[in-house]
């Protein structure tokens, strides 16, 4: 969201003034982090070992999260945080001064924009929204507040990457004019899960949020709401995000297309996700283009043991 070349992000800022000074108690930005599932807790180990940040806020609706990121947090920095529930209790304190989104997709957009209104600067997990028009909306809150946005990828601070790239629109294999993204991964079957009731520890409501109140489903919570269209965008929205920033990347990054087509559905599977598993993609920016290509491979693997765990 914001431009590299001319401003700085503030995970930027504080790893490069760590390295420049010594901290005092009173000069590390109080950072707050919203999502403390898998990537959440990435961020948590990540800011609680980083000499410019104290992580102040931890944020969650599941009361189980909150209690083992409390934990960390501890094991960490012998230093614990305050407990929010709900996201708009720490973006109304004063004490937290940026914040860390790693929700679901569909609370990505409007998580940034509340926060930037607050006057936090923020960090966000990809994708930067679940679609253009709340991502428009990030834009103009943006600008309106001149809050600083960083949306992480987890690919452009890679250094090979960066030399890699840089050697590309240098001229190593000539002019590019395409760029591909591919994304095959082993996604089984999650079945078929009857409603059943909430938790107890869990605010299923604000675990929706903007999405369409429904019964709680376990395959609806955790990684799986990745498959679902009211919080997910199935893995175009996912690990496609990676793939194809990557591929923007190397075209110079273009900015809008001059035409988008997508097709592709879910097939050779019988269970209750709902976004497909098999999908092309492509962007055409006139003298360039990006196609991108998805699917799951439907079968019995590792990565649903993994997620269980």
């Amino acid at each position: 969201m914001t431009d590299p070349k001319t401003r700085r992000f503030f995970l930027g800022a504080l790893s490069a003034a760590a390295a420049t000074r010594v901290w005092g108690a009173n000069d590390k930005i109080n950072v707050g982090i919203v999502g403390l599932g898998g990537r959440g807790t990435n961020h948590l180990n990540n800011y609680s070992r980083m000499a410019g940040a104290r992580v102040a806020g931890l944020c969650d609706v599941n009361q189980t999260a909150r209690e083992v990121a409390q934990t960390t947090l501890l094991k960490n920095t012998s230093e614990k945080a305050k407990e929010f529930e709900d996201m708009r209790g720490m973006f109304a304190d004063s004490s937290i001064e940026a914040v860390s989104i790693a929700t679901p997709n569909h609370w990505h957009a409007l998580a940034a924009i509340w926060a930037m209104k607050a006057g936090k600067d923020v960090y966000g997990e990809k994708p930067a929204c679940y679609n253009i028009y709340e991502g428009q909306k990030m834009l103009q809150v943006q600008r309106e507040t001149r809050k600083l946005v960083q949306i992480g990828s987890q690919h452009r601070s890679t250094p090979f990457k960066m030399k890699a790239l840089a050697a590309m629109q240098q001229g190593l294999i000539g002019k590019i004019y395409m760029s591909k993204g591919l994304c095959f991964k082993r996604r089984p079957s999650i079945g078929h899960t009857a409603d059943a009731p909430t938790p107890l520890g869990l605010n299923w409501d604000l675990f929706l949020g903007p999405a369409p109140m429904r019964p709680y489903n376990e395959k609806r919570f955790r990684y799986f709401w990745h498959w679902f269209w009211d919080t997910g965008n199935g893995d175009i929205g996912n690990q496609g995000v990676h793939e194809m920033g990557i591929a923007r990347w190397g075209l110079g990054d273009p900015e809008w297309p001059k035409t988008a087509v997508s097709f592709g559905g879910k097939l050779g599977i019988d269970d209750d996700t709902e976004t497909p598993n098999t999908l092309m993609a492509g962007f055409n920016y006139g003298d360039r283009e990006i196609m991108f290509e998805g699917a799951k491979e439907p079968g019995r693997g590792g990565w649903l043991r993994r997620v269980r765990r």
